[in-house]
């Protein structure tokens, strides 16, 4: 039993799992384009522009900022399996309907992101609650050319920045009820915010201007399709 809150995918089923994967992957989509675009652009945009000259080809390619997405992937992915793993202790000796409040949670806290992006009646809309910024060590912001393990730090440290998208991602990876599924699951949502992120940084505000409306319009959209296949996983297990 134990064995399988560390790596087993036994919870939830291998459909499931694979449900919450994909149902991850399109979070990261949607909320990469929508979300995180406006929270992390600055910090994409400063990588691109401390990286060392490498030609055109290359920073078109988003490669100046590979180390600091595997940093983000790496700090996500750590707390993916710790909250899995913590979720699938608790359940030890209890029925897995336990791991429906996690994607009830998951689910509502989508609905909450998707209704900031769609244009909704005023009566309709959920203000989000401001969360501070942590402080950062001033040495990972300085100018000048930044090596690829400040890059890496970075986007270590940034993986723990307050963000209510990120609440959701993690509660849906703690419903894995596994610290290997909820590391996968996170790792997925990661991947999805790789390509939103990439524009970030190769069109700087211009991708904002003229994408950001429709993408906060279809951002939200696949975030509502996101909490119902969530809300059916949890009708699933309980």
């Amino acid at each position: 039993m134990l064995s399988d809150c560390l790596h087993g995918l036994a919870a939830l089923g291998a459909d499931g799992v694979l449900a919450l994967t994909g149902t991850m992957l399109l979070a990261g989509l949607a909320g990469g384009a929508t979300h995180c675009a406006g929270m992390c652009g600055p910090f994409v945009i400063a990588q691109t522009l401390q990286a060392p000259a490498g030609g055109r080809l290359v920073r078109l390619a988003g490669l100046p900022l590979l180390p600091y997405q595997l940093g983000r992937a790496t700090g996500y992915a750590a707390l993916g399996a710790a909250a899995g793993g913590a979720v699938g202790l608790a359940s030890l000796g209890v029925s897995r309907s336990l791991l429906a409040l996690p994607l009830v949670l998951a689910a509502a806290l989508m609905l909450v992101q998707a209704a900031s992006g769609l244009p909704l009646p005023a009566r309709l809309r959920i203000p989000l609650p401001h969360l501070p910024m942590p402080a950062m060590p001033a040495g990972l912001l300085r100018p000048g050319p930044a090596g690829p393990g400040r890059r890496f730090l970075l986007g270590l440290m940034l993986s723990a920045l307050p963000c209510g998208l990120l609440y959701a991602a993690l509660a849906a990876a703690a419903a894995s009820g596994s610290a290997l599924a909820g590391a996968i699951a996170m790792l997925a949502f990661v991947a999805g915010t790789v390509p939103a992120l990439t524009g970030v940084a190769v069109l700087g505000r211009f991708f904002g201007r003229r994408f950001g409306r429709g993408l906060r319009v279809l951002g939200g959209i696949a975030l509502v399709a996101n909490a119902g296949v969530l809300l059916a996983l949890a009708l699933r297990v309980a």
